[in-house]
Order: structure tokens, then C-alpha cells, then sequence
């Protein structure tokens, strides 16, 4: 007999963009913990999944933004995890980029510079399609 499976874990992500360059933590907790990464987090019950993006981006970097879209749903199987991975594109609105919640680090990153980071790569390919979408 199989043993039952956990859920997946609905959560959000949020590929937030001021101009051209993307906000984007070094992650201080697991998983991926020391990775680049966009902000998000799960889904509280009861949260919208929009309105989960919104407050991730306020927890982990101290900006607010505007969602303009869905990026894409991604599923991230990360260790023994499923998570559902909600991705919005979102347009930058005030705010400079600062650490908290689970984040080790914070800042927007230009185009040139983010060729050079070492994340996922449904990262990289979320991070263009919202970027498609922006335009």
C-alpha cells in the first residue's frame, strides 16, 4: 500500500520590474537557501493569490507594486515538496529594495547583470515571460 503523498503547496512568486531591471533576494532560508531568487512565499489560507504576491514583495523587499499579469504557474519539486508556483508580473511603485522576512539580501538587478547569476532555470524563463508581458 502507497504511503499518502502531501498536498502541493500553493505559492507565489513575483517578477517585479522598475524600467527594465528585476527585484530579486538571495534567499536566507530553505529551499534553495543562498540562491538567487523572486520574491514570494506561500499562499495564506484565505489569501487571494494576488494579494499574496503583493504582501510577499512587501515582506521579503519593502517595495509595492502594481500586479500587471500572470506570468506563468510553474511546479518547483524541490526536495521531498511540491510546490504550485503563482507568478505575477508586477510594475514597481515605491520602495527601495531592503532584506526581511526570509531574504538575505534584496536589489534589482539589470539585464546585463542577471546573464551572470547562478538560479533555477524556470527563474531565468518566468523573469522573460513577464518581461514579454510588460511590454
Amino acid at each position: 500500500m502507497n504511503e499518502a503523498q502531501p498536498s502541493p503547496v500553493p505559492a507565489v512568486g513575483v517578477v517585479c520590474f522598475r524600467g527594465d531591471d528585476v527585484l530579486l533576494i538571495k534567499r536566507g532560508a530553505p529551499p534553495r537557501q543562498g540562491e538567487w531568487s523572486l520574491p514570494g512565499g506561500r499562499i495564506e489560507f484565505g489569501e487571494r493569490a494576488a494579494d499574496a504576491a503583493l504582501r510577499e514583495l512587501r515582506e521579503e523587499t519593502g517595495c509595492e507594486g502594481e500586479i500587471v499579469g500572470l506570468a506563468d504557474v510553474v511546479d518547483g519539486l524541490i526536495g521531498d515538496r511540491h510546490y504550485v508556483l503563482i507568478d505575477y508580473a508586477v510594475r514597481w511603485m515605491s520602495g527601495e529594495p531592503r532584506a526581511g522576512d526570509d531574504a538575505a539580501h534584496a536589489e534589482f538587478i539589470s539585464p546585463h547583470k542577471l546573464a551572470q547569476l547562478t538560479m533555477w532555470a524556470e527563474t531565468v524563463r518566468v523573469i522573460e515571460a513577464a518581461r514579454r508581458l510588460m511590454r
